[in-house]
């Protein structure tokens, strides 16, 4: 038997899977975009492994609550309930400061200067903290703690290979206009 929460966990994650299904027809589009004005793909290899990642991360998050019956955590899980919902809103903070630059592959366009405002006045990466974030929170919001663990152990090693990637990519413009941005973590200034 289905329990109220467990309704309401599937009915979240019905909406996460159209969110990304939208953020794939908006990822597709802005791709053409790009290499319409000359953009160079990169990391093409460890995309594919990236989307059956993250297409394996949704099914799981379901599969451990429903086939393991994982309890809801009371207020712990509505702790991983915003910890998910404030990944949601950086996650679009950052596609929409990217405009139509944001895409979920690496394709840099010749000459065009880095995005350094919105939340990449913070951080290099605030869309993979916006992932980091999510990963952890939203199998957690109805105990599915395996999911959380595995996945965020797994995505700390893609994201080892994606970052040196689009880093790489982005060359030397980027690397001078993040110089003393940190990674994932704001620095408190104290001036």
């Amino acid at each position: 038997m289905v329990t109220g929460t467990q309704a309401l966990f599937a009915g979240f994650m019905v909406l996460l899977i159209a969110e990304r299904l939208l953020e794939l027809v908006l990822s597709r589009r802005n791709a053409a975009r790009a290499f319409e004005r000359g953009g160079v793909e990169t990391g093409q290899g460890h995309y594919r492994f990236m989307v059956v990642f993250h297409t394996l991360f949704l099914v799981a998050c379901v599969a451990e609550v429903f086939g393991l019956h994982r309890p809801f955590w009371g207020t712990w899980s509505v702790v991983a309930l915003v910890g998910a919902l404030v990944a949601q809103g950086l996650r679009y903070w950052a596609i929409g400061t990217l405009g139509d630059r944001w895409n979920s592959r690496i394709i840099v366009v010749p000459g065009l200067a880095p995005v350094t405002g919105g939340p990449y006045r913070f951080l290099r990466h605030p869309n993979y903290v916006a992932v980091v974030l999510e990963l952890l929170c939203v199998p957690l919001i109805h105990g599915a703690w395996v999911t959380a663990v595995v996945f965020t152990v797994g995505n700390a090693a893609l994201l080892f290979v994606r970052i040196r990637a689009e880093e790489a990519a982005l060359g030397a413009l980027y690397s001078e206009a993040f110089a003393h941005r940190p990674r994932f973590i704001p620095e408190v200034r104290r001036d």
